[in-house]
């Protein structure tokens, strides 16, 4: 997969994601897609599913 494909894959699914938010969620406001995903570091720092967990807050809150 080259990059144009990868950029088009991510843009598609923000859109789809953003209107299932709109339709099903309204009044609140859209999510913003965190970029990258768990990291080795992560899970050896955390374990695999509380890095999963840790992935998705705000990068502020990663250390608390």
């Amino acid at each position: 997969m080259d990059k144009a494909d990868l950029k088009q894959d991510k843009k598609m699914i923000a859109s789809a994601v953003h209107k299932h938010e709109k339709r099903m969620h309204p009044g609140k406001p859209v999510t913003k897609l965190k970029a990258g995903g768990k990291t080795n570091s992560d899970m050896l720092k955390y374990g695999r599913n509380m890095a999963k967990v840790m992935n998705q807050r705000s990068p502020g809150k990663k250390g608390a």
